[in-house]
């Protein structure tokens, strides 16, 4: 069961309702955004039924959910919520590009893939100051001069940080430099950790574990939630399966599930899910296509030469759609420039045509002729959206032109 407080709802409303949870026997986990607060109820839900927790003062409303997870499930918020990362925001209204070194290694490397990201239209910056790997031989980051460095990113470029936290006791310090604090797969199940951040100030990002169900992944978030911070990004980046011919398997049918049982902003990792740079692009256009929030790149300027997952790394022109460094884009394995899949382009084309195929949004009036028409893919009303969606892939991932800014018909 989730309380809804009023907008005008003061501190001493809050306690009472507290208070009166704790009297019956349940716990209270108090969630305050930025119009209002909800406060989770955990307990004998029958008890709570039975008493007059809406006629309280304060209370606007009361919602009995039935999904294991109560705060992040769309019962309790069916407007998707937006997450702001420093000055920018993630949600279903834009489509953000997150691009980085996977690790950062140097000064100079994690400079050049900065400024590299920020230059293909880039929105975020990631980097992981803190590496935890399979191998204790592998390099683990540089720590504390990882962050100062991603500092030094963040004022040259102007970008938000986003970095992983691998342990409870350097959330503090690691907030102090993040934008955003970035739960890796291994530690997706990590409950004290979830906690720990949950209580910080700084926005989420939470990746799906290796092996983790939806549901699993989504009472991870629940962990963070229950703690007071709602600001959660979800990021699927592939699960482990039988399958040996990519790193993981990137299951783009569970990040729409999540999307529909969470009202929280849900991206696609391509880089880890696949381990292969030659497959990111096509997968990167196909979380596009699906209708995730965002992605999220590995970029380094030497992949030859990285220290961590140099294979799925894309160099600095790859990410700008530009692989031999000169002419335009032609093979089919080339990324969309960043600045393609930007926001104002999802904004004006891609979220539109995605929302009328799953029939949320009347059909409007477009085109000279003033012809009702499905904006990007041209399919006339009517269209099967099977065949609707091809036609939106085929006109927005050409692979025999390239997908530069100018394919985008806006």
């Amino acid at each position: 069961m989730v309380v809804v407080m009023k907008a005008t709802a003061t501190e001493d409303d809050i306690e009472h309702v507290e208070e009166k949870v704790r009297e019956a026997g349940g716990e209270a986990f108090v969630s305050r955004g930025k119009s209002r607060t909800i406060i989770g109820l955990v307990g004998d839900t029958a008890r709570f039924t039975g008493m007059p927790i809406q006629t309280y003062a304060g209370v606007d409303h009361v919602i009995l959910i039935g999904k294991p997870y109560k705060m992040v499930a769309r019962e309790l918020h069916p407007v998707p919520t937006t997450v702001k990362v420093g000055p920018t925001a993630v949600g279903r209204e834009s489509f953000n590009v997150i691009a980085g070194p996977c690790a950062v290694e140097s000064g100079e490397q994690a400079m050049l893939a900065a400024k590299a990201a920020v230059e293909a239209g880039a929105t975020i910056l990631r980097g992981g100051a803190y590496k935890p790997r399979t191998s204790p031989y592998s390099f683990q980051g540089l720590g504390q001069r990882g962050l100062e460095i991603l500092a030094e990113c963040r004022a040259e470029t102007g970008l938000p940080v986003v970095t992983e936290v691998i342990e409870s006791r350097d959330v503090e310090h690691v907030a102090e430099v993040a934008d955003c604090l970035q739960i890796g797969t291994r530690n997706m199940q990590n409950f004290a950790l979830l906690k720990e951040v949950g209580q910080s100030q700084k926005p989420v990002l939470l990746k799906r574990g290796l092996s983790a169900t939806v549901e699993e992944w989504l009472m991870a978030a629940e962990y963070v939630a229950q703690r007071g911070n709602s600001e959660i990004i979800l990021c699927e980046r592939g699960i482990r399966t039988f399958e040996t011919a990519t790193r993981n398997t990137l299951d783009l049918a569970g990040m729409v599930v999540a999307q529909n049982e969470s009202h929280l902003p849900v991206i696609v990792d391509p880089s880890h899910a696949t381990g292969q740079h030659e497959l990111v692009a096509p997968m990167a256009r196909a979380a596009l296509a699906a209708g995730a929030d965002g992605v999220m790149l590995d970029v380094h300027h030497a992949p030859t030469e990285a220290l961590c997952d140099g294979a799925q790394a894309l160099t600095p022109d790859e990410l700008a759609g530009n692989p031999a460094g000169q002419g335009a884009s032609t093979g089919h394995g080339d990324l969309p420039p960043a600045n393609a899949l930007h926001r104002h382009a999802i904004q004006g084309q891609v979220h539109r045509e995605r929302a009328r195929i799953r029939g949320r949004h009347e059909h409007e009036e477009v085109g000279p002729a003033s012809r009702r028409q499905r904006v990007s893919s041209g399919a006339p009303v009517g269209t099967p959206p099977h065949i609707a969606i091809h036609a939106m892939a085929k006109s927005l991932c050409s692979y025999h032109t390239g997908f530069r800014p100018c394919a985008w018909p806006i």
